[in-house]
């Protein structure tokens, strides 16, 4: 996917459930040109290009990453289908809210979300949600995830309608950005399900102004009441990273 560079990184009750995403001529002179004169013409306008439409040939397939399923998640299983479908009782923590619930981060020209499962065993999901921003909005959508990552150490709470998503942490990975990325953000959340701890992960990569968010989560370790320990599938990652890069 082409890119323009800027200067210089579903909670677990849904997921459970979801076991069981003009061109203007110009005028003639008023004072009487000769009739040799040729009407000028403006030059031809730019073409626009569709944010929905690229994302839509940047994003990865199935045929293009071994071993895995990709296809768009079920609607109906999601926890908000908006940003402003979210509460938080820490507002600062919206960002990772929206990455673990397949929403962008900031305000995007356009987004879509995938689900790869497969290689890495049953219920064990990786969702993509690629973004694409205007000039510098991806910069500042990073921004605010990695501060949201430094507040919420103790972990906060979203509500979307009744559905309460509890994240009991929030802590920092140190993960190495992916070559020719401009930047990356990696962290993992706990959250508690019957009283078994679940480890979840992310990780946000930023190539110009286009956002891949990457989550992962196992939702048989929920479904059979076990600890999980979810990590981002990394032929998944690479393969929709050589995608962007």
């Amino acid at each position: 996917m082409k890119r323009t560079r800027t200067a210089l990184a579903a909670p677990a009750l849904v997921l459970v459930s979801a076991l069981a995403l003009s061109a203007c001529g110009g005028s003639g002179s008023a004072d009487g040109s000769s009739k040799d004169d040729k009407p000028k013409t403006s030059a031809s306008p730019e073409k626009t290009t569709d944010p929905a439409a690229e994302l839509d040939r940047a994003v990865l397939s199935t045929s293009e990453v071994k071993g895995f399923t990709v296809r768009k998640p079920t609607k109906k299983y999601v926890f908000a289908a908006s940003q402003d479908q979210i509460k938080l009782d820490e507002p600062v923590c919206a960002p990772i809210s929206y990455a673990t619930n397949q929403l962008p981060l900031g305000t995007p020209k356009a987004h879509l979300t995938r689900v790869a499962a497969g290689a890495e065993g049953p219920g064990t999901f990786t969702y993509v949600t690629l973004a694409t921003y205007a000039n510098g909005e991806a910069e500042t959508a990073l921004a605010g995830l990695s501060k949201a990552v430094d507040s919420c150490g103790n972990g906060f709470t979203a509500t979307s309608g009744k559905t309460n998503s509890p994240h009991t942490s929030v802590t920092a990975e140190s993960v190495p950005a992916p070559k020719g990325a401009d930047e990356s953000v990696a962290f993992r959340t706990t959250t508690k399900h019957q009283g078994v701890t679940h480890t979840l992960r992310a990780q946000t990569v930023r190539y110009g102004d286009t956002v891949a968010v990457y989550y992962a989560v196992d939702a048989m370790a929920f479904a059979q009441t076990r600890p999980g320990n979810a990590k981002v599938a990394t032929a998944v990652m690479d393969a929709q990273n050589a995608k962007l890069a």
